[in-house]
């Protein structure tokens, strides 16, 4: 790793061999002097080394990855590993050979991928790999890609992408692919061409194009084509039912409806031809299998309905889908692809990609900021609602942060270029939305689970219907058939698999555009069940920025009491110091000359001020210097009550004044706690290293209804786990920095400023990108909805294919109505999930 340094073990110097796994090293360039065998680089050898004394270990070490020439990324594939454990050896022992920045080895692959000085390291790691017990095969770059991104379109259940996968990796130039469902994405690592992977996706009946680096993929008019066959096949088959009753003959409504099912059934047959290539049971499977057997015993109308109702539906679900998707894509088209670049007097265009860090760029009235940056001149006011939710525009002057995607309202800025364009605020949350929606909740991976094992099972009872009956003699062999093809039908579970992922995708994709970031469906899973919710006191209940509230000199003179207090708390970072500094500096009350500057850890602070030693500080240090407080119990004891916290002045003998501090409580912390009141949280706590008597102040303006007082961040984690052990679901609200313990120790964590640190983005399972609470009562009541909306979706499902089943038997459940119970089931689950779309 880069500026890691590694100690040799002192027996090097006499010659002897190393025998610690963890001071081994390959890193060979320069020789120490003849004490030592080794081929090593040195930093300050001990000169006691080529005496043959034991060298302090402090003295000889290894320096790695500061070679200064440019990285390369080499993969190599490893033989010879039998466990993970194997995995992390190799990576330990990589770590230590000079010129390599990061190693990662995938056990389950055989993969090891290195990011190294290839100059230094090329013939070094396969002998140290050899040396570690394994053999390392170097993977030749041209065989090497990066995963790309496809959007994928035509998919309506989690089957289709399996039948996809299956299909692609059955390519020998297809080397690693995954398809999503819920976001309509596929990464895929291949050695051919972007057209052929289209094509290859094309002949399993769905359609891809090649997402471009800023997100944006080419379109496609596979849509347009979809609805105009489900179109004509509906028209054959209208023609073929009216025909039927004008006909003498049933052969022209026959010719119309066989007509109908090829035009209609072409896409489905063709997917399904390559799903059972691939060993995939999916619904264009389970539908043309029904479609030919109606055929088959002389069903021409039902399998034509079969057909039409199948590719109807398809195209009322895949409509539907992509507004749940372009919830995020909407995300990607906030920032501007342009920038205004200052170079010199002259504005010239660019694209952002070719915007570097430290460029000037200048964004007019009414323009979307391109990209992150620092305010360097002028003011305005900039609409942040695309990155943190806010309703309000926020001003910004110099030495302001501004964020790519947000508007800038009124004046003219100058803005210094932070961060590329992939690393922008807006990027990451985009990034780690998609993330998001990728992963599966609990209820998922239950559903997921369900459908695998349902749809076979149906299936072999499907087929055992169709021929046992009959060969038993308990009926005729149409009658069962017909039966057994209904049954086929209800086999595909497309609503239940449909059920949580669409309600997840669009609950995320609503948070994510009210400035909020949920980490995946588990998270909003765990925030639809919290019951309890624990608060850090500073920063997020109180604006985190302490204020004077009050100043009692005991000698009558406030202000050379201020002058006294900020001479010796001038040079202290603490945020009561600085409070106290801001107060005198609006006064103009300057500072006294003063010495020997203190800082008493925990207590306060001390300067000798014209000879004589003055002591900023609480209580706890005076009573350590036996000065008498004995007149001042009384007030200290009130000022405290009321949620101040106080610093004492004076000197060894005697306290001359009283400076009390108070951090104000946030306006929109009592609305929030009042809304999650509401919407059925049953315990607010407040967590404080403050006194007891400033907590139950605080605690009495926000409404919370618990607090524990004067703790140490290892507190908050007890406190959390204090009310985990009453049996409530546990969520922890902070800034994601100073919380970090009490945040991973809660059943959710939840980090406020996001936009402001990256810690907090990359911490918590729920992020408000707000430095406010004011999204979080939507939060919890998206979360709750979506539950629900699950719940019903999953029943739903279950109890419309519990009612096709049982209709079956007695003949009441036609073709054409198991159909519609199918693709009508998945419509109005989707339907019902959308919901969440539009909640605000």
């Amino acid at each position: 790793m880069s500026n890691k340094r590694e100690q040799i073990h002192k027996n090097c110097c006499t010659g002897e061999e190393c025998s610690s796994e963890e001071t081994q090293t390959t890193a060979v360039t320069e020789r120490t002097p003849s004490c030592c065998e080794e081929e090593t680089q040195v930093a300050a050898p001990s000169s006691a080394c080529c005496g043959n004394d034991d060298c302090a270990e402090d003295d000889l070490t290894i320096s790695h990855g500061q070679s200064g020439n440019s990285l390369e990324t080499l993969e190599y594939q490893v033989k010879g590993m039998d466990c993970p454990s194997c995995a992390a050896t190799i990576e330990k022992g990589l770590k230590k050979t000079k010129g390599v920045e990061t190693v990662q080895v995938n056990y389950s692959t055989g993969k090891l991928t290195v990011e190294a000085d290839f100059s230094l390291v090329s013939e070094q790691i396969p002998k140290q790999v050899r040396k570690l017990g394994f053999e390392a095969e170097s993977v030749p770059a041209k065989t090497r890609k990066t995963m790309q991104t496809y959007t994928v379109e035509g998919m309506d259940c989690g089957s289709c992408a399996m039948t996809i996968e299956k299909h692609l990796t059955k390519n020998p130039k297809v080397n690693e692919v995954r398809v999503n469902f819920s976001t309509g994405k596929m990464q895929i690592d291949h050695d051919t061409t972007d057209e052929n992977v289209v094509k290859e996706v094309e002949k399993a009946g769905f359609s891809a194009s090649l997402e471009s680096s800023g997100g944006k993929q080419t379109e496609t008019t596979d849509k347009k084509q979809g609805v105009s066959l489900t179109t004509l096949s509906g028209l054959f088959l209208a023609l073929g039912f009216i025909v039927s009753f004008a006909a003498t003959t049933p052969t022209v409504s026959t010719v119309l409806y066989g007509a109908s099912i090829i035009i209609g059934g072409y896409k489905p047959a063709r997917s399904a031809f390559y799903a059972i290539k691939s060993g995939s049971l999916d619904m264009n499977v389970l539908m043309a299998s029904a479609a030919i057997g109606a055929v088959l015993i002389g069903e021409w109308f039902e399998g034509a309905m079969v057909v039409w109702l199948f590719a109807l539906g398809n195209t009322l679900q895949n409509r539907s889908i992509e507004r749940t998707r372009e919830s995020i894509r909407s995300l990607i088209n906030l920032a501007p692809s342009e920038a205004s670049v200052k170079i010199g007097d002259d504005l010239v265009r660019k694209l952002v990609e070719d915007v570097s860090v430290n460029d000037t760029i200048v964004i007019k009235p009414g323009e979307k900021i391109p990209l992150d940056g620092r305010v360097i001149s002028g003011s305005s006011s900039v609409n942040q609602a695309p990155i943190t939710g806010e309703s309000m525009p926020v001003d910004k002057k110099q030495d302001d942060t501004v964020y790519a995607g947000t508007v800038n309202e009124s004046g003219s800025l100058e803005v210094h270029v932070t961060k590329l364009v992939e690393d922008t605020t807006i990027a990451k949350i985009i990034h780690l939305v998609e993330e998001a929606q990728e992963q599966k909740a609990p209820t998922q991976a239950f559903v997921d689970r369900f459908a695998k094992i349902y749809t076979p099972i149906v299936f072999g009872l499907a087929l055992l219907l169709m021929f046992l009956p009959p060969l038993i003699g308990l009926g005729a062999w149409g009658e069962w058939i017909y039966k057994g093809i209904a049954l086929l039908v209800v086999a595909c579970p497309c609503a239940l698999v449909i059920s949580t992922p669409v309600a997840i995708v669009s609950a995320i994709g609503n948070a994510a555009k009210n400035g909020v970031l949920i980490k995946g469906g588990t998270f909003l899973e765990k925030a639809g069940a919290i019951k309890a919710m624990a608060f850090d006191k500073t920063g997020t209940l109180t604006e985190g920025k302490p204020k004077v509230s009050e100043v009692l000199s005991l000698h009558g003179d406030q202000e050379e009491l201020v002058r006294i207090t900020r001479t010796i708390e001038e040079h202290s970072t603490h945020p009561i110091a600085q409070a106290i500094s801001s107060y005198a500096a609006e006064r103009n009350i300057a500072v006294r000359n003063g010495r020997s500057f203190k800082n008493l850890v925990g207590r306060g602070a001390q300067a000798t001020i014209d000879g004589v030693e003055y002591f900023a500080g609480n209580p706890k240090l005076f009573h350590e210097m036996n000065v008498s407080l004995t007149d001042l119990e009384d007030r200290i004891q009130s000022l405290q009550q009321e949620g101040n916290t106080l610093v004492l002045v004076g000197t060894r003998s005697e306290v001359v004044g009283v400076i009390a501090v108070a951090d104000p409580t946030r306006d929109i912390a009592v609305q929030a706690i009042q809304k999650l009141k509401s919407v059925g949280l049953e315990e607010m706590v407040m967590l404080t290293g403050d006194n007891d008597g400033t907590a139950k102040k605080i605690a009495a303006q926000t409404g919370v209804d618990r607090y524990f007082a004067e703790l140490l961040p290892e507190d908050k984690v007890t406190a959390v786990k204090k009310l985990q052990e009453e049996g409530k679901s546990v969520a922890m609200v902070g800034d994601g920095i100073n919380d970090a313990p009490a945040l991973a120790t809660a059943d959710l964590g939840i980090a406020m400023g996001g936009a402001g640190t990256d810690t907090a983005m990359e911490t918590a399972d729920i992020v408000l990108m707000a430095d406010n609470l004011e999204k979080l009562p939507h939060t919890i009541s998206l979360s709750r909805r979506a539950l629900t909306i699950i719940k019903q979706n999953v029943w739903f499902s279950l109890l419309t294919k519990f009612a096709a089943l049982l209709l079956i038997f007695p003949g009441i459940l036609t073709l054409w109505m198991a159909v519609l119970s199918d693709t009508g089931a998945a419509l109005l689950v989707i339907l019902n999930s959308m919901r969440l779309l539009r909640q605000k």
